[in-house]
């Protein structure tokens, strides 16, 4: 991970739980026990500034409330975030914006406002701008930053594909000059040609910017395409995380090894593929052991009864009893 001086975000020990359970008078009627849903259940990791890290996993792993939890739309049941300074135009230390792209451009901007007002809505609640006049300049150079036009503040939201969406959607969140954007699966609501634009304005945005992105996918593909480190989640934990190119040619766990078989493979589309086995387990009753015995074709009997501590291996780490 490097000097931490170098890390912007600090995850350490994060969960988030909630109560699943059944009305008071249910539970007592039927004698049934509280249920609690570990959506994260100890989650640590760091984020170096400028960086792109990435999290994947099924759908149900946890992935969007770690989200979440690093841009505070939830409080973590326990654990700690911490981010580290950047400078400001002075170059005095302060702390990153943080802001979120999130995965439906269709549902996550207001259909009522003009493009204009959508942007300039935060920097008018920062008061990062008072002039008028100086607020429009602004929304218009954030708009020609992510391809679109100074006339598009007029129109709105029904007006635009999804594609130009989610660009509105960059821009808004660029409105603050964040420095640490959360990003939601922003493109897996997009068509496939239109994901590839999205993906290349936002590496050119980083670029640009210096920005770190904390990149939210089920995608392995796309994830490849946009990261530097990967953590791969399942049923609330990290069971893995690498450096991109280690862990897509060497991957340890065999749910990463699961995932990655199904990546379509142009030079070999009829090799031979272990079907990924079985569903996810019940989060609320999870089995013991390792949480992914019930699919493993490696599985043992220590796999069933001790659950595999997040160890180093090489430059990452792996959360198998038999990662080596």
């Amino acid at each position: 991970m490097g000097d931490t001086g170098d890390v912007l975000l600090s995850v350490e020990g994060a969960a988030c739980w909630f109560d699943v359970s059944a009305p008071w008078l249910s539970r007592v009627s039927e004698r049934r026990p509280r249920r609690t849903l570990k959506a994260v259940d100890g989650v640590s990791f760091g984020v170096r500034r400028g960086t792109t890290f990435s999290i994947v996993g099924e759908s149900g792993c946890g992935k969007s409330t770690l989200a979440r939890l690093v841009v505070g739309l939830i409080q973590p049941t326990r654990g700690t975030l911490r981010f580290g300074s950047v400078e400001d135009s002075e170059g005095r230390p302060v702390r990153p914006r943080v802001q979120m792209i999130f995965q439906d451009p269709y549902a996550s901007l207001n259909p009522r406002w003009r493009v204009g007002d959508i942007v300039a809505e935060p920097i008018r609640e920062l008061g990062l701008i008072r002039h008028a006049a100086d607020v429009e300049a602004r929304v218009a150079q954030l708009l020609n930053l992510v391809g679109l036009a100074r006339n598009d503040t007029k129109r709105y939201p029904h007006e635009f594909s999804g594609g130009q969406r989610q660009r509105i959607s960059i821009a808004r969140a660029l409105a603050t000059d964040a420095h640490f954007l959360v990003c939601d699966e922003p493109t897996s609501a997009l068509d496939v040609s239109v994901q590839a634009q999205i993906l290349n304005l936002m590496r050119a945005l980083q670029a640009e910017l210096a920005l770190t992105y904390l990149f939210i996918s089920h995608n392995l593909a796309v994830v490849r395409h946009m990261s530097d480190e990967i953590a791969v989640m399942y049923l609330g934990r990290i069971v893995e995380q690498a450096p991109a190119e280690e862990l897509f040619g060497a991957a340890r766990h065999p749910y990463t090894r699961l995932l990655l078989e199904t990546i379509p493979d142009l030079e070999a589309p009829n090799r031979n593929r272990l079907p990924l086995a079985g569903e996810v387990p019940n989060p609320i009753e999870p089995p013991p052991g390792c949480s992914f015995n019930p699919r493993c074709a490696r599985v043992a009997a220590r796999c069933r009864a001790e659950v595999p501590i997040l160890r180093s291996i090489g430059s990452g780490r792996a959360a198998c009893h038999f990662a080596e």
